[in-house]
């Protein structure tokens, strides 16, 4: 079982299979401004332009060690194609949302024409085939893309999906439903493209904005829809102390989650989602990847391991002003794990 590949290690490990050594990469964001320095591949313009986006990819792998190759580096790309205004941030500040098509109401609710070929859809997809062919079959090549919950409150806003979600249960759902179309048909483009693997962060889904109960009745469905109809795994990542919804998310038929070190039994969520999906995770990106030592990142990763992770893995999007060193003192401690 040695001679497995990163990729055939990382497909092995996502579905519970038994795998030599646990793999080690990031299912989030993992641009940071020292590979956009090294590479010259930098924000903004790496947002946009394919062999950038796909070169600064391909540096978490061959300068940090890590196990896969991950693009985009935001939640904005196919908010925008649909129409929501995006400030493209700066070398190190991600991409937002600032305006929302469908503020005032769902009246002209309507599907782009072409969306496939809308505001920067195609160079992600191009920067999938460039990674597919770049890495060989030998690396994991995962694609980023926000989930149905996330997208639905972008294009209305998140106060006035929330208000919906009380007051106007026909715009609530519509907008839902809308959605989550748009993500499937958005997913199986980039598993066309080359995409291996599917990391889906729905961040608005955390019980920090969406109480468990609506979690279970009204998100829940659409993301067992989105999962049931896109061709590749697929990984949701929701952000926050997901500890209240494990069990539901196990149930929404992604074959693994991504969860951050809020959820501090690790050990304990594992044995609640045991037999339906594997978990991702949990190194502290802002405490421990960001703002902390080498030895603090083998610390924590090597609890994460001794805990059960399946992939070891930041909890949350890696933040750009983290050191490179950090980064590999992730693969170092699961290296030293098997020792």
């Amino acid at each position: 079982m040695s001679d497995l590949n990163m990729k055939e290690r990382f497909l092995k490990a996502l579905k519970g299979e038994e795998v030599d050594k646990v793999p080690v990469l990031s299912v989030t964001q993992t641009a940071i401004v020292e590979l956009m320095d090294k590479t010259g591949a930098a924000w903004p313009a790496a947002h946009s332009d394919a062999k950038l986006m796909a070169e600064l990819a391909y540096a978490s792998y061959e300068v940090c060690g890590l196990e896969g190759v991950r693009a985009p580096y935001c939640l904005t790309v196919l908010a925008q194609a649909m129409g929501c205004e995006v400030n493209m941030g700066t070398k190190n500040r991600q991409p937002s949302v600032t305006g929302h098509p469908y503020q005032d109401g769902i009246a002209n609710l309507k599907m782009p024409d072409n969306l496939l070929s809308q505001g920067r859809i195609p160079a992600v997809l191009e920067a999938m085939k460039i990674l597919k062919e770049k890495t060989d079959g030998k690396v994991p090549v995962i694609a980023g893309m926000e989930g149905p919950i996330t997208l639905a409150s972008d294009l209305c806003g998140v106060k006035k999906f929330m208000k919906w979600s009380i007051k106007d249960k026909a715009s609530y759902n519509a907008i839902l439903d809308f959605a989550t179309e748009a993500c499937i048909t958005y997913a199986n483009a980039l598993a066309d493209a080359g995409a291996d693997v599917i990391s889906v962060p729905d961040p608005v889904c955390s019980p920090d904005l969406m109480s468990p109960d609506a979690f279970k009745a009204d998100l829940k469905p659409r993301l067992q829809k989105f999962a049931a109809a896109v061709k590749v795994p697929m990984i949701l990542h929701i952000c926050g102390d997901v500890t209240a919804i494990i069990p539901d998310m196990a149930d929404c038929g992604f074959v693994s989650i991504s969860i951050e070190e809020k959820v501090k039994d690790l050990a304990g969520a594992k044995a609640k989602v045991a037999g339906k999906v594997t978990i991702c995770g949990n190194v502290s990106s802002p405490f421990s990847l960001l703002q902390g030592t080498p030895e603090k990142v083998k610390e924590d990763a090597k609890k994460a391991l001794e805990a059960g992770v399946d992939v070891l893995a930041p909890g949350c999007g890696i933040a750009p002003d983290t050191k490179i060193s950090n980064l590999q003192a992730m693969v170092e401690a699961r290296n030293e794990f098997y020792k």
